[in-house]
């Protein structure tokens, strides 16, 4: 279990981290470029490491390439720039965010017609640039985010070191099981972030509210399988996760939340528990490029 920083409130995220590491018992921090809260968390990292409760070693800190800087010459700057906000010397693993360029310098340019600007930069390109990194002693292990397994298997043919993590979005709702196993064959760790729905997003989703709910923590079978064990719902959303052998890594800025999403080590899912959450699946993405850059990165 790590704990995913995207959405987390400015002024909080620190707090988050400090407590996560310090209190909780985490040993891994999902960061990226584009949350815009690598600095405050670089400050909570040194605070950490410095007061001699955690050595840098002890944790885990993975962080994103993001679109606009997927050109050879940008990669290195890219990352050196979230080294110097996180305050590390090297990241654990670094991400290609989305296998998609923009123009540099822009966070997401769009056109006229409401659709996303992009760069004619081949993933190779990047690629091959985020091996260097590897070589330069920067960061220890490069992977992908949202690559489908068509980019994957593209990937594969020229890459000289395979992606150790494939980071996407997985929870009952979409549970991506073929990809899944196909990263499992090919030796590449899936990480599911929205682990449990981006409870409290807004606006709810239409499926959502078919469902019953405004949130996949309200779903009656995961609250039936949750009074059993006398655990959360996020609790038993997140050992699903875990049981099905995925990285989970779930967000909060909350002390409270944060200590219960990494206390579900003392408890199993049965197996007819298990199958009554596959029996969830609709599939639907609650992270969908077209609905704010107007691409179908999915279809």
């Amino acid at each position: 279990i790590g704990l995913g920083t995207w959405k987390s409130d400015p002024g909080k995220v620190g707090e988050a981290v400090t407590y996560a590491l310090g209190e909780a018992g985490y040993k891994h921090v999902d960061c990226a470029w584009i949350y815009g809260n690598e600095k405050e968390i670089g400050q909570a990292f040194k605070d950490v490491f410095s007061n001699g409760s955690l050595k840098r070693d002890d944790v885990f800190v993975t962080s994103k390439l993001w679109n606009s800087f997927h050109a050879k010459h940008s990669v290195a700057k890219a990352c050196k720039d979230t080294l110097a906000d996180l305050k590390l010397d090297y990241l654990d693993l670094y991400l290609i965010h989305w296998g998609i360029a923009t123009p540099f310098g822009e966070k997401e340019p769009m056109g006229d017609d409401g659709v996303l600007i992009t760069d004619a930069v081949p993933i190779r390109e990047t690629w091959e640039a985020m091996q260097e990194l590897v070589k330069a002693g920067l960061v220890k292990a490069i992977g992908v985010s949202n690559f489908t397994t068509p980019m994957i298997l593209d990937l594969l043919t020229y890459a000289a070191i395979p992606p150790a993590v494939n980071q996407i979005e997985v929870h009952p709702y979409l549970q991506q099981a073929g990809l899944i196993e196909f990263c499992r064959r090919k030796n590449i760790a899936v990480t599911a972030y929205s682990p449990l729905g981006r409870p409290g997003a807004e606006p709810a989703r239409p499926f959502l509210r078919n469902r019953g709910g405004e949130r996949l923590i309200n779903d009656a079978v995961i609250v039936e399988i949750a009074g059993r064990h006398k655990k959360t719902s996020a609790q038993v959303l997140l050992k699903w996760g875990v049981q099905r052998g995925t990285i989970v890594i779930p967000k909060s800025v909350t002390p409270s939340r944060i200590k219960e999403n990494i206390d579900i080590f003392e408890f199993e899912l049965s197996k007819d528990e298990m199958q009554n959450i596959a029996g969830l699946e609709i599939p639907e993405r609650l992270v969908n490029p077209i609905e704010w850059w107007g691409i179908p990165y999915f279809d």
